[in-house]
């Protein structure tokens, strides 16, 4: 009996490894300033990573061919920008990691306020959140974000005159409006200047600060920028104001109920909150603003107190849809140009590629 398992085990360990070394198999080589093999894993990664964003279930064949041709053109342009002596920071691709979590909470928050948040909605940590939102570890997300920088600023580097030249005009802008003007909405808002202590491993010291900096608020609001500066010159503890919208979908970033939602927008301005504990802190709020909700007109600010208007927003954005339309063919042309025999040896191509794709 004990053969038996034994041999099973070891047939087991056979198919295993001869998986992972189909997932090793090389697809290509790029080569224009260094040896870089492109494997049959490293694409099934990225068609992961497009099938969360997307929420499909599988990529037909012919969108593999073209993830494939994406990721050679991404070696081609990144080789390409290394050789020209371009590089990317850690700094900067941290930045690019943290802008899409700070434009949807409307602050700008740190690795360590992200990592809190996410451990406080979800339960997981932020590489596990990184590894269900992208297929990707954290390391591999950065590693991808890295080459995307590195792609962009190597491409506006070779066309940023025709890029800088390309701008809405008044006509597609104001057409945008039409069609798009029951979006133009203000819910209910309110502004609020939100202060939250970390417990940390003192509670009693945490609960203690929050209440210190409640009561120097309560007694003069104008301190407001004197406990927010002091946050940002390493106290521990965050402070700074925040719009929210009566929404639940702003409710559930937050991680609110709405009934906390409801009775936040039963105060008035001026109003101060008890300290409150959550389970990550301390915190209290003010109520500095309301805004009542309305249609937007075409002239109206896209935010309460903002200087950008609705036809501003509209102008940005439907330039940088043109640019980005003119970016894709202008990255598309470097890298076609580049796309040379000496620069790139493909190891399955035609038929043999197809059937290799079709397989999974």
């Amino acid at each position: 009996m004990k053969r038996i398992a034994l041999g099973v085990t070891l047939f087991l360990a056979a198919a295993a490894g001869a998986f992972a070394q189909s997932d090793l198999q090389p697809l290509a080589v790029v080569k224009l300033n260094k040896s870089e093999t492109i494997t049959l894993k490293q694409l099934k990664n990225r068609a992961n990573f497009i099938q969360k964003q997307y929420r499909v279930e599988n990529l037909p064949v012919e969108q593999k061919q073209a993830l494939l041709e994406n990721l050679i053109a991404e070696k081609l342009i990144t080789q390409s920008a290394a050789k020209e002596g371009l590089s990317v920071t850690d700094s900067q691709v941290d930045d690019a990691f943290l802008r899409p979590f700070s434009q949807q909470l409307g602050m700008n928050v740190t690795k360590s306020q992200l990592e809190d948040l996410i451990k406080k909605q979800t339960g997981q940590s932020l590489d596990d959140y990184i590894k269900e939102f992208s297929g990707m570890s954290m390391a591999e997300y950065k590693a991808y974000l890295k080459n995307q920088i590195i792609v962009q600023q190597y491409v506006f580097s070779k066309k940023k005159a025709e890029i800088d030249a390309i701008a809405a005009t008044d006509e597609e802008i104001r057409k945008a409006y039409e069609m798009n003007k029951s979006s133009f909405v203000w819910n209910d808002m309110i502004k609020l200047f939100l202060v939250m202590v970390p417990k940390e491993s003192n509670d009693m010291a945490a609960r203690a600060l929050a209440t210190e900096l409640r009561n120097k608020y309560e007694k003069d609001p104008k301190k407001a920028d004197e406990i927010k500066n002091s946050s940002e010159n390493g106290k521990n503890y965050r402070a700074g104001e925040l719009t929210i919208a009566k929404t639940a979908q702003q409710a559930q970033q937050l991680g609110w109920s709405i009934d906390k939602m409801n009775e936040l927008f039963e105060k008035t301005s001026g109003y101060v909150s008890d300290v409150t504990e959550t389970s990550a802190d301390y915190q209290f709020y003010a109520v500095i603003k309301k805004y009542d909700a309305k249609m937007l007109a075409i002239g109206d600010s896209v935010q309460p107190d903002a200087s950008v208007t609705v036809y501003d927003y509209l102008k940005g954005n439907i330039t940088a849809q043109k640019q980005n339309q003119y970016f894709t063919a202008a990255a598309q042309e470097i890298s076609k140009e580049l796309d040379t025999s000496s620069n790139v040896d493909r190891k399955k191509t035609g038929d043999a590629l197809t059937k290799l794709l079709s397989n999974w």
